[in-house]
């Protein structure tokens, strides 16, 4: 991928450019061009699936309104009118033509996933709303949807109570996974209330008009409906319009996307057309803020942003937030030209089980020391759960402005996070998630996508296996249970050999992440009698020690006995260029600018996205040697 020197115009002068915008209006039918030819040096394009729905306006339109704010940028949009093969048309003109970089929202995500690997191979591709297959794109940005659904939920429970209640769900495109994560979400809250019961689910094809059909022939059928929830705020308008038509008045409707549009789940909201509403950011305006930072090289680039989704009702006139609120006061005692006091950043450390926590803390600690508007205070749990909950709730007492931690494991902290709540404190998670009741306890997550991380390791073997016919066993060496890491890589993990028929797992054994685990486990595993093929540890230090045991019982690790871990530390590499390690998925450590990143915006009013995933590789033996040159940890 070259991100190098950008394609510049300037070379045409004035007359050229006009030629070249002249062509481009005819060829693409581009929607807008920006007016700044003469300070061009940013050439992006965008392929948008539609430009009629709601949704895909108010993206084009954030895009356009941040664009203009960067005299070095031009934009060409194409539109694919909702059809697949013209959107990958649009690409490869897009890519003939010579853009700097690629934003697109998909239309169909399985069918253009191969135009978006096509161009990922030449220029930064920024992928928005739907993800495409594997990890050929420069960054994804889009919306939780498993999590819009259970505040879907949570907004419907709230509005119904607990009285016996019909529901009809109306959805967009049905079987896509944005639409089926939405609702699981829905569901899933709604399994709270046993009296609360979806009896109908309308396909609305995204679209206003065949929503208010669809609703108006069912509510005939059963005018006892007591709420819709629809999948956009535009085919939950064409739901208010079925019940009006049929006179009926005590139908609650709710919607997802809160576009602050004429007519948008906002406006919608505001009159009282809707109940309420959760909004799915179009991730239009920080796909140009990105795209410049990819552009310009800047060292700390993500692999996704999930952006933060806000419930509107009319009890509230703004989607705001706690932390965001807490982070506007905060602001006001930090901004200026010279800070009237640091930003006091508590730090809980979950421990020191590996090499790739050492680096972790080091990136930290770091950063931090380089920064004059930080005031780091750090200490280590050890491994313990409630030393850790102790050290966050000493900082509380000392009244930080930000808490960043790396849970023990994920449940238990419900308790301490609503007293950093109360106490207007924004908490950052950070290597590995928690599982709350109330997701706004915390502000964000920094760290990796472990399912990713399982999926690209299962991946790997199912392409690389030593044996081309028969079964391959394998024996997994688990991390800490109960940790986000242990859980979610090995979902990965069998996700994908799930559907691979010559793969079997014939051993899974917890351990804690240590290189005295990892040797346990695989002796305890080998004098079992149960000899794998490979073996797949949920980090290099387990690896590490799997391959010691290895080797005492005789056999080649590497040869005998395939082995592949995560983390891809320096230790990985000295593995692999041995022989030893066939492969390591990266995990990066180095979470320490992103950290310190997140605690300024914060302390700077601004929201920040939800989860915020780092960009991270795979490494194998036939490139160790070269690779671990680039290696800091």
């Amino acid at each position: 991928m070259n991100v190098n020197a950008p394609r510049r115009l300037l070379g045409y002068g004035f007359f050229g450019v006009m030629v070249l915008t002249a062509i481009i209006l005819a060829i693409f039918g581009v929607v807008s061009l920006k007016s700044d030819k003469a300070d061009t040096e940013f050439l992006i394009g965008i392929s948008q699936p539609n430009l009629n729905e709601s949704r895909q306006i108010a993206m084009y339109n954030e895009i356009r309104n941040e664009a203009e704010k960067h005299k070095n940028v031009r934009l060409i949009f194409t539109d694919a009118a909702e059809n697949s093969e013209k959107q990958i048309n649009d690409v490869q003109k897009l890519l003939h033509y010579g853009i700097d970089l690629l934003i697109i929202s998909l239309n169909d995500s399985e069918k253009l996933t191969p135009i978006v690997k096509e161009a990922y191979k030449d220029m930064p591709v920024i992928v928005l709303g739907r993800g495409v297959t594997g990890y050929d794109y420069s960054m994804f940005i889009g919306s939780d949807n498993l999590a819009i659904g259970k505040k879907s939920g949570k907004l419907t429970a709230d509005l119904l109570g607990s009285k016996y209640s019909k529901i009809v769900e109306i959805k967009g495109a049905i079987g896509s996974s944005s639409v089926e994560e939405t609702s699981l979400g829905f569901r899933a809250y709604l399994e709270r209330t046993p009296s609360l019961h979806i009896t109908k689910v309308i396909d609305g094809n995204w679209r206003r008009d065949q929503a208010e059909d669809e609703l108006r022939r069912t509510l005939t059928a059963e005018p006892d409906i007591k709420l819709v929830f629809a999948h956009s705020d535009a085919m939950a308008l064409g739901a208010y319009r079925a019940v009006e038509s049929l006179g009926l008045h005590d139908v609650k409707i709710i919607g997802i996307d809160g576009l602050e549009t004429m007519n948008g789940g906002y406006d919608l909201v505001k009159q009282g057309t809707l109940s309420g509403t959760v909004t799915s950011p179009t991730g239009g305006k920080e796909s140009i803020q990105y795209a410049l930072d990819i552009l310009n090289q800047e060292k700390v680039i993500p692999k996704k942003i999930i952006l933060r989704s806000h419930v509107i009702t009319n009890d509230n006139a703004y989607p705001g937030n706690e932390d965001v609120a807490h982070a506007e006061s905060l602001s006001k005692v930090l901004t200026g030209s010279a800070l009237t006091r640091k930003i006091k950043l508590g730090v809980a450390v979950v421990g020191s089980e590996s090499s790739w926590r050492a680096a972790n803390t080091e990136s930290i600690m770091t950063t931090a020391g380089k920064d004059p508007a930080i005031d780091l205070l750090i200490q280590n749990a050890e491994g313990n759960q409630e030393r850790q909950i102790a050290i966050i709730r000493n900082f509380i007492k000392s009244k930080v402005d930000v808490i960043a931690f790396t849970p023990f494991v994920e449940s238990g902290w419900d308790e301490v996070l609503a007293e950093a709540k109360a106490a207007g404190i924004p908490i950052i998670l950070t290597d590995r998630k928690v599982k709350v009741e109330d997701d706004s306890l915390w502000t964000t997550f920094i760290g990796s996508d472990f399912v990713e991380e399982g999926r690209r390791a299962a991946r790997w073997l199912v392409e690389n296996k030593k044996n081309v016919s028969g079964v391959t066993s394998i024996a997994e060496l688990q991390g800490t249970s109960g940790s986000a890491p242990a859980i979610e890589r090995r979902q990965g993990f069998e996700e994908v050999l799930s559907q691979q028929a010559s793969f079997r797992i014939i051993a899974s054994k917890v351990g804690d992440f240590t290189y005295a685990s990892g040797q346990q486990l695989m002796s305890r595993i080998i004098a079992d009698g149960q000899v794998p093929d490979y073996v797949f540890a949920h980090n290099d230090d387990m690896a590490l020690g799997a391959i010691k045991a290895i080797e005492q019982a005789g056999m080649k690790p590497g040869k005998d006995i395939g082995v592949i871990s995560v983390d891809a530390t320096k230790l990985a590499f000295q593995a692999m260029t041995a022989g030893k390690l066939n492969m390591s998925v990266e995990c990066n450590p180095l979470l320490g600018p992103q950290i310190i990143k997140a605690a300024k915006e914060l302390a700077a009013g601004k929201e920040i996205p939800v989860n915020i995933i780092t960009a991270e590789g795979i490494f194998a033996q036939d490139t160790a040697k070269r690779d671990v040159t680039t290696r800091k940890y």
